[in-house]
């Protein structure tokens, strides 16, 4: 029978310990996925509008529309629930920045997300595609961390959720 020295369980307890450590890292960067059967329909009125877009112009349009949809509402969440689901080229508007992303040389105007968090605080919530996110090879962190912003698995298969929950689409074009 072989005889364990000190050293050696040290060396097992400081190796199991960075190995979990280094787990754990690596699933705290990972953001927290929205899943899809926790969708809710919260008021009776509920509208899911569709940004795979990169257009500023298109977008500003879309704040602009989703501003006058609330008003119609009398900015009340309870009345009216807008979600913006966005993948592709849409989820530029919600990074902190574009380096490292397939934007590098564009810009954003920070007014849009002035606009955006104006929109929040009447409920919009905006879910960020975790698939865009991998395919374009953008880094989750890259996210803007606002409460109104949650990562679900998939921006088209959580637009075609919203519609089955009752969630009116609509699309600035």
């Amino acid at each position: 029978m072989s005889r364990v020295s000190r050293r050696d369980m040290l060396g097992a307890a400081v190796t199991t310990g960075a190995v979990l450590g280094a787990a754990a890292v690596a699933q705290a960067a990972e953001p927290k996925v929205l899943p899809i059967q926790n969708l809710k329909k919260t008021s009776r009125a509920a509208a899911l509008y569709h940004c795979d877009f990169g257009d500023p112009g298109r977008f500003s349009q879309q704040l602009r529309n989703i501003g006058n949809h609330l008003a119609i509402y009398n900015n009340d969440p309870r009345a009216l629930k807008v979600v913006i689901v966005t993948h592709s080229a849409g989820i530029k508007f919600f990074l902190n920045d574009l380096a490292d992303t397939p934007w590098a040389m564009e810009s954003i105007d920070p007014q849009l997300i002035e606009r955006v968090n104006a929109l929040a605080a009447y409920g919009l919530e905006v879910y960020l595609c975790r698939v865009t996110f991998s395919t374009l090879k953008v880094d989750t962190t890259k996210a803007r961390t606002d409460a109104y912003l949650k990562f679900v698995a998939s921006g088209i298969a959580t637009a075609a959720a919203l519609q089955e929950k009752g969630f009116s689409y609509l699309k600035v074009g």
